[in-house]
């Protein structure tokens, strides 16, 4: 697999990044350690999660499957800082709580640094300036190799990349943010445009919109295949069907995963470096490698692309 470069950074890695927001919620310890590694022995990489992902437990399960594997220096392991961890007062972005959040993360994740450490949310009491000088001093002080955001909006990154050029600090390399099939319009536009102009790394999140794009919740009474079911309401309606309907169309054609046709989709769209998806099961997991190896014609990425723009027209 070709390796993408992840904005501006040294960072490079293969087009599907690990989702551990599954770990200590829908996958316990033993089960992630077998899709984690069925993840490497694949040939990827890069792991995202976050200190908020079941309050601490996922960065801790990935730290322990770091320490049991000793394979730290053959991945990348992302994470973020900002959402609300146990207590109201530990959350944002403000200098001080980033300090003691990234020193609780890689005891967690028990790791000297960690290589991509994104702000989460972004945090209206706290100054980007302030954000950006505690982050470039993390990256001074060799806990952090690159830094990035989530759910930041393109005015929010053209103030960040103008604050980093005039003091002369870190940049975001990258952006998280929700991206898939049905829910582009976060992204698509100024937040896409900026991030192309800028060379600006996009790793979006919801690849699978919660396991919708899987194509196994098409009516109600799916819903309850999953602990995801209960999400799928807002996606069962007539664009859903409509993108589905694509779908189906483009595996008759290729053989291919609604999931695998969802990731491959994803790769093929301006200025994503890799898609975050998560598998709860080996199995699951493979096919997420398929994906990220699928290469769709112009006509489909086309079509799919239409799907979901033609039924909202209607």
């Amino acid at each position: 697999m070709t390796q993408r470069r992840l904005g501006r950074s040294e960072l490079s890695f293969e087009p599907l990044v690990f989702g551990g927001n599954v770990f200590g919620w829908t996958i316990e310890e033993a089960d992630a350690f077998r899709v984690l590694d069925a993840f490497v022995d694949e040939g990827f990489t890069a792991i995202d999660t976050s200190n908020s992902y079941g309050k601490g437990k996922s960065e801790t399960i990935l730290g322990n499957w770091l320490k049991a594997r000793g394979n730290r220096d053959k991945v990348l392991v992302f994470t973020k800082v900002g959402s609300e961890m146990l207590v109201p007062e530990d959350k944002g972005l403000s200098a001080a709580y980033i300090a003691r959040a990234v020193d609780e993360s890689l005891k967690r994740l028990q790791t000297d640094h960690i290589d991509l450490y994104q702000s989460h949310w972004p945090d209206p009491n706290t100054p980007q300036a302030e954000t950006l000088e505690a982050f470039d001093r993390l990256v001074k002080a060799g806990k952090v190799r690159t830094i990035g955001s989530s759910n930041h909006t393109a005015e929010m990154h053209e103030e960040a990349e103008r604050i980093s050029a005039e003091k002369g600090l870190a940049r975001y390399e990258s952006e998280q943010p929700e991206y898939n099939l049905y829910a582009r319009e976060r992204f698509e536009g100024p937040l896409q445009q900026f991030c192309v102009a800028h060379e600006i790394g996009v790793i979006p999140y919801f690849s699978l919109a919660a396991g919708f794009l899987t194509g196994k919740y098409r009516s109600e009474a799916d819903f309850g295949k999953s602990p995801r079911g209960a999400r799928m309401g807002r996606y069962l309606d007539a664009r859903g069907l409509a993108i589905l309907a694509a779908m189906d169309k483009v595996a008759a054609e290729t053989g291919a995963s609604l999931a695998e046709i969802a990731l491959a989709w994803l790769n093929a769209q301006p200025g994503v470096t890799a898609p975050i998806a998560s598998a709860t099961s080996v199995e699951q997991l493979q096919s997420l490698a398929r994906g990220a190896r699928l290469t769709l014609s112009a006509e489909q990425v086309q079509a799919l692309t239409d799907a979901g723009k033609q039924a909202e027209a209607v």
